[in-house]
């Protein structure tokens, strides 16, 4: 049996599409802040089939949901304080995102002026489309 301590403070991600932790992890910046994180893969659910969870110890407010909620707005976020869930949130597709994606537009002027933030607004939310503030590039999911 796999066992897995509760965290004192900090989120646990719930309701990942299976396999896809790992993505999340790397849009968090997890590997160069340092917290304690368990990614579980492929866990039964009856509601997904399969899913990934990924469970991270860290000071509450550190996580950016607006990023998880780009990555995938299906993801739930149980936030632990004291060894106890305190909120479940339910995320849905930020209005913007900034450096998060790169505009692929050779001429777009944040590929030219390095420190630009790289800014995304969502154009289309029925088919999740985000165009870059700039040059106006299409970036789809």
């Amino acid at each position: 049996m796999l066992n897995i301590s509760g965290i004192r403070e900090g989120y646990v991600l719930d309701h990942i599409k299976a396999g896809t932790a790992l993505k999340v992890y790397d849009y968090l910046g997890l590997k160069d802040r340092g917290y304690t994180v368990a990614v579980i893969m492929n866990v039964t659910s009856n509601k997904m089939g399969r899913k990934d969870i990924l469970k991270i110890e860290c000071p509450l407010g550190s996580i950016d949901l607006d990023v998880l909620g780009f990555v995938d707005h299906n993801i739930t976020v149980d936030i632990i304080r004291d060894n106890n869930i305190v909120e479940k949130r339910k995320l849905s597709l930020p209005g913007e995102v900034r450096n998060v994606i790169s505009c692929h537009n050779p001429r777009c002027i944040t590929t030219i002026e390095q420190e630009l933030d790289q800014v995304f607004y969502l154009a289309d939310e029925e088919n999740e489309v985000y165009r870059c503030r700039y040059c106006d590039e299409k970036y789809i999911k």
